[in-house]
C-alpha cells in the first residue's frame, strides 16, 4: 500500500481511544481500487473492550452513539458480542473524512485466541487474507505466521494432487466461508474469486516463505513459476498428511479426533490413516465451525447494531450478492 494512502487510514486512530492493535482488510487493499465511495473495514484490538466503548461514546456523540446509550451503552456492546456474538463488535457507515468505515472492537485475548487456537475461526479466518497493519503493540503480525502455516496446510489437505497457485489461495480464502450462512444469500457469489484475483501479489508475498519451506521438505513441487495459473503438484501420502494436520491449531486437531472416534490425540499416526478421510473430517470441522459463528455473529450484529444500521448494512450485502446471481 502506498505511504500516503496508508497513512491516511492511520489517521482515523487520531480520532477513536487508543488501540493495542489495527488493521485494515477488504476492497480497500485491491491495488486498481481507486473507488472513495467503498465502505473501508478496520479492525481493533483493544485490551478491555467496555472501556475503550464508555471512551468512544463521550468522544463521538453522533445518532449511533445516542443509540447506543438508549439501549445500555457500553457494558450492553460488550454483553452482546460476548455472550451473543463471537467477541467482536461492529459498528458499520461511520463517516469520517469523507470515507465511510466499518470498525470491529476485539479484546485482545480473544483475538490472539482465535488466532492462534481458531477457537471462533471468525477473525482468524479474516487474518489469513491480506490486510494492512497500522497498529501492533502486541507483534500480533509475527503470531499470525502461526495462523498462515495452519491456514495453508488446511488448504492443502482439501485439494487434489494437482492444482494451480490461484486454486491454493482461492482455497485459503475460503476455509472461513465454509458454512457461512452469508454465502447462501448475503454475499457476492463470485466473492473468493475476486479476492484472490485482485489481491494475489498480497496472497502471495503472505504466503510465500511456507510454500518455498513445503517445497524443501518435497510436500509440494512447482512445473512453473510466477503466474496466477502456476502449476503445482503435491505429495499425498500419508506420512505427508500427518505433517499437514499436525499443523492445524490445537482445537482443531482435538476436534477431528473427537469425530474420528478417537481417544488419542490426532496427532498419532493412527489417525490419520487415510487423506481422504482427513480432509473430509476438517471440512466438516471447519464447516460446522463457520456456520455457528457465523450465526452468532449475524444475531450479534442485529441486536447491537440497530434495526436501521443492521438492516441497511444487509440490503447492502444482498444487493452485491443479487447482482452475482443475475
Amino acid at each position: 500500500m502506498e505511504n500516503d494512502k496508508k497513512a491516511e487510514l492511520a489517521s482515523f486512530l487520531k480520532v477513536i481511544p487508543p488501540v493495542e492493535f489495527c488493521c485494515v482488510y477488504g476492497s480497500s487493499l485491491h491495488p486498481n481500487n481507486k473507488d472513495k465511495s467503498a465502505m473501508v473495514d478496520y479492525v481493533l484490538g483493544v485490551s478491555d473492550p467496555q472501556q475503550w466503548h464508555s471512551e468512544n461514546l463521550k468522544m463521538n456523540a453522533d445518532h449511533y452513539a445516542l443509540w447506543l446509550r438508549l439501549l445500555g451503552g457500553a457494558k450492553l456492546i460488550t454483553q452482546v458480542a460476548d455472550e451473543i456474538g463471537v467477541g467482536v463488535h461492529f459498528n458499520p457507515f461511520v463517516t469520517w473524512n469523507d470515507r465511510l468505515l466499518k470498525y470491529g472492537v476485539v479484546r485482545m485475548d480473544d483475538l490472539i485466541s482465535d488466532i492462534l487456537n481458531w477457537k471462533r475461526f471468525y477473525l482468524s479466518g479474516r487474518l489469513q487474507k491480506p490486510v494492512q497493519i497500522l497498529a501492533d503493540n502486541l507483534d500480533i503480525g509475527n503470531a499470525n505466521s502461526v495462523n498462515l502455516r495452519s491456514a495453508l496446510s488446511a488448504a492443502l489437505l482439501l485439494l487434489p494432487s494437482k492444482f494451480t497457485q490461484e486454486d491454493l489461495f482461492a482455497k485459503v480464502c475460503s476455509l472461513s466461508y465454509m458454512g457461512d450462512l452469508r454465502m447462501l444469500f448475503a454475499e457476492d457469489k463470485n466473492k473468493v474469486k475476486k479476492i484472490v484475483q485482485g489481491q494475489f501479489d498480497l496472497f502471495k508475498s503472505m504466503y510465500n516463505p511456507l510454500i518455498q519451506e513445503y517445497e524443501a521438505k518435497e510436500f509440494l513441487r512447482f512445473s512453473s513459476y510466477g503466474n496466477h495459473q502456476a502449476n503445482v503438484s503435491q505429495d499425498c501420502g500419508v506420512s505427508v498428511t500427518f505433517s499437514l494436520v499436525s499443523s492445524l491449531p490445537p482445537t482443531i486437531k482435538s476436534e477431528m479426533g473427537m469425530k474420528l472416534g478417537e481417544n488419542k490425540t490426532v496427532n498419532e499416526s493412527v489417525i490419520v490413516r487415510s487423506r481422504d478421510k482427513a480432509a473430509k473430517c476438517l471440512q466438516n470441522v471447519l464447516r460446522r465451525k463457520v456456520m455457528i459463528s457465523s450465526a452468532r455473529q449475524a444475531v450479534s450484529g442485529l441486536l447491537a447494531a440497530g434495526g436501521v444500521n443492521a438492516a441497511r448494512y444487509l440490503g447492502k450485502k444482498m444487493e452485491k450478492a443479487w447482482k452475482s446471481w443475475r
